[in-house]
């Protein structure tokens, strides 16, 4: 797709959410949804004694599955999937630069993951919650947030590059 036509359709998307929901876009809200629903039901009795998921509970009787955010990550998983296939895109393709092997790439892309995944909690939210929606309402946090995202990445974009080329 067009990215300036993704960019606008983005943010159609981001202020009908806002309008409808009252809340921005944001992926690791329902990821946290349904770890700590997880937790709830494995470990109750550690759920009744821990304040932040005895809130969670009270506050969240459906679980995970009544929750909005819940179903918008289904349907980004959904949504590529289907880019995917009418582009004729899918492969199981392992995508790395000529000086990295195999095994290099999926060490750096798990650590990455779990790295970006730390840094949404640290931050209370992902990019998309935290950068894209706080800057939809003109949040100073979310104004920083994106030039802490985009500052890094050219940052660190300079040591990482000769992996790729």
């Amino acid at each position: 797709m067009n990215p300036y036509l993704a960019g606008v359709l983005l943010g159609l998307v981001l202020l009908l959410t806002i309008y409808i929901t009252g809340r921005g876009l944001g992926a690791s809200g329902a990821v946290k949804s349904v770890v700590l629903e997880m937790v709830s039901n494995l470990a109750p009795e550690h759920t009744a004694n821990t304040a932040y998921l005895k809130n969670y509970a009270e506050n969240n009787p459906g679980g995970p599955l009544k929750d909005w955010l819940f179903f918008e990550v289904v349907g980004v998983l959904i949504g590529a999937f289907l880019s995917g296939v009418i582009s004729n895109r899918m492969g199981l393709k392992l995508e790395r630069g000529p000086k990295i092997t195999n095994r290099t790439r999926i060490i750096a892309a798990i650590a990455g993951g779990f790295l970006f995944g730390l840094g949404s909690q640290l931050g209370r939210g992902c990019t998309s919650g935290s950068a894209l929606s706080g800057m939809a309402v003109m949040s100073f946090g979310g104004i920083i947030t994106m030039l802490a995202i985009f500052g890094s990445g050219y940052f660190f974009a300079y040591f990482f590059r000769k992996l790729w080329l």
